[in-house]
């Protein structure tokens, strides 16, 4: 306790032991002291709810970092029965215990929702680097059946969050966002940047916090999943749209050594013709590690920088490259932050000056990671990456170890000032922050180039900030394939809608053996997962290739015309077809605060097989997709064998000795389908009715996925990179047996002027009883958009699989100048 506060809180307590209870009623809701806790109650919306609670006689000035939403003007009401505050909104009750203290929720029909735990706040007396503080933690009561999600990136291959306790610090393969949301529609977001445990059990659910000068966290309440993915981001921020050409196809490798090797990778993929939007120049282009992460070409294997990003434009391709949070002690952004106290000093990666694995600390590598915390930090490294890297021309950025890498921890790490106290206190923060400089400062400087970031960690309220978070260094497994799905849809219900993973898997060396020639052609393990991996990659906000031991471009796992080679042309090719679906779902997700990737639980909630489903979900409203999550055709794990004959010696094998396998034979797949609606079979245009699960036949090339009936989905041309061709003759596709509709979105596919409403919508609507399509009006400019174009209207029928064709003969091609057209079938 801070000095001088103990008398006047044992006063408070004789005080408040000796005298009535009663409140203080406030601008937003009250306050109130409630067995010796201030307790704050504030309505930001008639939908959010901010709680307060500290010890009397402390001062409370705290300015979220997450947090962007200020308290609405509403109206509510207060009052007070039988040793119960209550404070009642258009939309919540919340009813304060002046007995116990404890806060309960219910929707203002009179639905339970959620209640803290009688005698679970605690405070305890904690020094924080110097400062004295607290240690907080807050408990709340769930019914025994009630599932819930959220908390972040969590490899543990889990949907629902129950039963189990989470230690949460930003990591290189788990992220970390203090929130969850409940089927009973609810979310709760606990405000506190420190080390904290999530802890579920019979007990009670609870946030412990280590540093907290007070218990804050906001309840919110959405009615369902979507509702409270956008309460949550009307409190921390809405997300911007990307440019188009980001949901192309992306290639990476760690690492391309010269700039002529990652343009080369570029040409290559022109000349296949197989498609592609973007390529990544990983680390060290800036040399060797004392000149770590210095904004610059001083590595000999890119020597005209200009040449560089000029090369990858005129192939109509985009660049972004490797950044961190961290810099060598012989950059001048090192010296500059250093001079200045800008710099933490803890191990971080790299720990050697020498390129060798593993690490070799006779020759320390200096490198230190700055404090994003403080606005000046964050102006000097955007002075640094303007200069150097921006004004190249180069389209975004690859913002790794943003959580910060942290080696050899020691206690006394987090004694690390920042510009807001201990390292400790904003620990689980830092990605939010490093990503907002580099944000912030881009909008400020240009608003033809939407701001890409592709980060490895998040934090609540990072949408905000144009960010792309994947999921880490992981292992190549099937295992690390299988905890991506929910890994990715616990991130989305927490509010941020973009999540990615390293296409295969970033770790890829137990495929690598001395049989295996370093790439991944021949090895039948690597390709059936990969395989799978990069069909997965289509269905989600960001397709993207990348990995170290094995060599991940298309032409290194054969040729045209061979299974795999061809399984992994005929993903990009669907992902290029879906571009108008996709670019039209991005707008969904900015302006409506939809989602890519969708729990079942958020379009089904009715149907409970779906509750828990960690192998399927949606991908935007008409997509299920089931991917293929096990090995059909080898060994899941790479045994310890003969490596001169692989896994299955004495069998088969090429005449290259590498195991013979049979990528054609058709295997078959498990598929739940949700209850509720009629399916069709993607591939085959089969229906199906909801509510039971069928075996679907797969082959390398076909992994499960079905369309919900009253789908609308428009089919994009075949192109090499995702503006190559104008939407001017669209495929549409209805899928009968429901009303349904589609917005299709455009705009210049760039820039900020989507926000000045610089777009166009136009609205298709299908009327199934009356077999009556309604192209609707088109609402909207912007320069260069068509007026003249065709529609190709398809109606999806068992005798036309039109899966693997594109285009299918339409049943009707109609003419459309921006009019409303009525096409009766």
């Amino acid at each position: 306790m801070k000095p001088g506060n103990y008398l006047l809180f044992l006063v408070l307590i004789l005080a408040v032991s000796c005298k009535p209870q009663s409140y203080e009623k406030t601008a937003s809701g009250i306050k109130a002291t409630i067995d010796s806790t201030v307790v704050q109650i504030q309505f930001y919306t008639p939908e959010i709810v901010r709680v307060i609670k500290s010890l009397p006689g402390e001062t409370v000035e705290k300015k979220s970092l997450s947090v962007v939403k200020e308290p609405e003007n509403l109206s509510f009401s207060v009052s007070e029965s039988d040793s119960i505050i209550s404070l009642v909104s258009e939309v919540l009750a919340v009813n304060l215990n002046t007995k116990t203290g404890a806060v309960s929720y219910g929707a203002a029909n009179g639905n339970a929702l959620l209640t803290e735990k009688e005698g679970s706040t605690a405070f305890t007396p904690f020094n924080d680097a110097g400062n004295e503080t607290y240690s907080v933690k807050q408990s709340f009561s769930l019914d025994p059946d009630e599932a819930i999600y959220g908390l972040g990136i969590l490899q543990n291959g889990k949907m629902s969050q129950r039963n189990q306790k989470v230690h949460m610090v930003q990591n290189n393969t788990w992220d970390f966002s203090t929130f969850f949301q409940s089927m009973k529609g609810y979310g709760l977001f606990w405000d506190n940047y420190s080390p904290t445990d999530f802890t579920d059990n019979e007990a009670g659910t609870e946030f412990a916090s280590v540093v907290g000068d007070c218990i804050d966290y906001y309840f919110m309440y959405g009615k369902n999943a979507d509702g409270v993915v956008a309460e949550m981001r009307n409190l921390t921020g809405k997300v911007p749209m990307f440019p188009l050409w980001t949901y192309g196809f992306w290639q990476s490798r760690e690492r391309y050594k010269t700039q002529d090797e990652t343009v080369g990778v570029v040409e290559k993929y022109r000349e296949l013709g197989v498609p592609l939007d973007g390529i990544i120049q990983d680390w060290q282009y800036w040399g060797d590690n004392y000149h770590w992460n210095g904004m610059s070409f001083l590595n000999p294997g890119f020597p005209n920088p200009q040449k560089f990003v000029d090369d990858v434009h005129k192939l109509n391709a985009h660049l972004i490259i490797s950044i961190w949070s961290s810099f060598g002690p012989e950059t001048p952004q090192y010296k500059e932050l250093k001079e200045k106290n800008m710099l933490m000093d803890f191990q971080t990666w790299p720990q050697s000056g020498k390129e060798a694995w593993p690490p070799d600390m006779n020759y320390p590598s200096g490198v230190r990671v700055y404090d994003p915390f403080n606005p000046e930090a964050r102006d000097i490294y955007w002075q640094y990456l303007n200069n150097g890297l921006f004004s190249l021309g180069i389209d975004g950025w690859w913002m790794d170890s943003t959580e910060p890498d942290h080696l050899d921890f020691k206690p006394e790490d987090f004694d690390n000032k920042t510009y807001l106290g201990s390292f400790r206190k904003v620990r689980n923060a830092f990605p939010l922050e490093a990503v907002k400089g580099v944000y912030e400062h881009q909008r400020k400087v240009s608003s033809d180039k939407r701001v890409f970031i592709l980060t490895r960690s998040g934090f609540a309220g990072q949408q905000r900030y144009g960010s792309n978070v994947w999921s880490g260094d992981l292992g190549s497994s099937w295992n690390s394939l299988r905890n991506q799905i929910p890994a990715g849809l616990n991130f989305t219900l927490t509010g941020n809608p973009n999540f990615n993973s390293d296409i295969g898997g970033f770790f890829a060396g137990v495929y690598n053996k001395s049989w295996n020639d370093g790439t991944a052609s021949k090895n039948p393990l690597f390709q059936e997962l990969y395989v799978r991996w990069i069909q997965y990659g289509v269905f989600t906000p960001m397709m993207r290739s990348h990995g170290t031991d094995l060599k991940r471009e298309i032409y290194y796992f054969g040729k045209q015309g061979e299974p795999i080679y061809d399984a992994i042309a005929s993903a990009i090719n669907l992902r290029y077809a879906l571009l108008p679906y996709i670019y039209s779902t991005s707008w969904n997700v900015t302006s409506d605060n939809s989602s890519f990737m969708r729990a079942l639980v958020m379009d089904f909630p009715d149907d409970k097989k779906g509750w828990n489903m960690d192998s399927e979900y949606m991908f935007g409203q008409s997509f299920l997709v089931a991917p293929v999550l096990n090995a059909q055709y080898t060994p899941e794990k790479v045994v310890k064998v003969d490596e001169a004959s692989g896994w299955n010696k004495g069998n088969a094998k090429t005449k290259d000795g590498y195991p013979l396998v049979d990528f054609t034979e058709v295997k078959s797949s498990p598929v739940y389908l949700p209850a509720g609606t009629a399916w069709y079979d993607f591939w085959t245009n089969e229906k199906f009715y909801g509510g039971q699960e069928i075996s679907k036949e797969t082959t390398i090339n076909t992994t499960p996925l079905y369309v919900k009936a009253g789908s609308i989905i428009p089919i994009g041309p075949k192109v090499q990179y995702a503006t190559e061709k104008k939407w001017d003759n669209l495929e549409i596709r209805i899928y009968e047996g429901a009303d349904g509709e589609f917005t299709l979105y455009e705009d210049e596919n760039d820039n900020y002027n989507y926000e000045k409403g610089v777009y166009s919508t136009i609205r298709f609507k299908w009327n199934d009883a009356e077999k009556t399509l309604t192209i609707g009006k088109c609402n909207g400019e912007f320069p260069g958009m068509l007026t003249n174009r065709t529609f190709n209207i398809v109606l999806a029928a068992k005798d036309k699989a039109a899966g693997k064709e594109i285009v299918s003969d339409p049943d009707k091609a109609v003419a459309y100048s921006g009019d409303e057209v009525v096409i009766k079938f």
